[in-house]
């Protein structure tokens, strides 16, 4: 079992950044491959951004590559999610995602531990 916390969401204005964190806690951390999604409102969950549990491995949604940038720290039990200009488009919930059979996949039922989400909204 794998307990995730996301923070670091925020208002932000068009062109701004911000880091996100998912805190996890529970089993061993660096076994499992994380994910980030999000949902803006009346839309479909979307996928982000993944890592693998080494972190030597990511994807991305291509229209954000580039400008997202996931990571994390396995000795702090930490992946972060860093967003660069930011525009209305990325006004969403996100949440961060985790599996111990990471494959590097886009869908949300590979990834079977979830976080509560943080908001992220901006404004032009």
């Amino acid at each position: 079992q794998v307990q995730l916390v996301e923070t670091g969401g925020g208002k932000v204005q068009a062109g701004s950044s911000l880091r996100l964190s998912c805190a996890a806690s529970g089993r061993s951390f660096r076994d499992y491959g994380v994910a980030w999604f999000r949902q803006a409102p009346r839309m479909a969950r979307e996928f982000v951004a993944s890592i693998s549990p080494s972190g030597y491995n990511a994807d991305y949604l291509d229209s954000r590559k580039g400008r997202f940038t996931i990571s994390r720290d396995n000795a702090k039990n930490t992946a972060y999610l860093a967003m660069n200009n930011l525009d209305s488009e990325d006004s969403a919930v996100y949440f961060c995602a985790a599996t111990n059979a990471y494959s590097a996949s886009r869908r949300e039922w590979s990834y079977d531990y979830w976080g509560q989400g943080t908001q992220v909204t901006v404004s032009s």
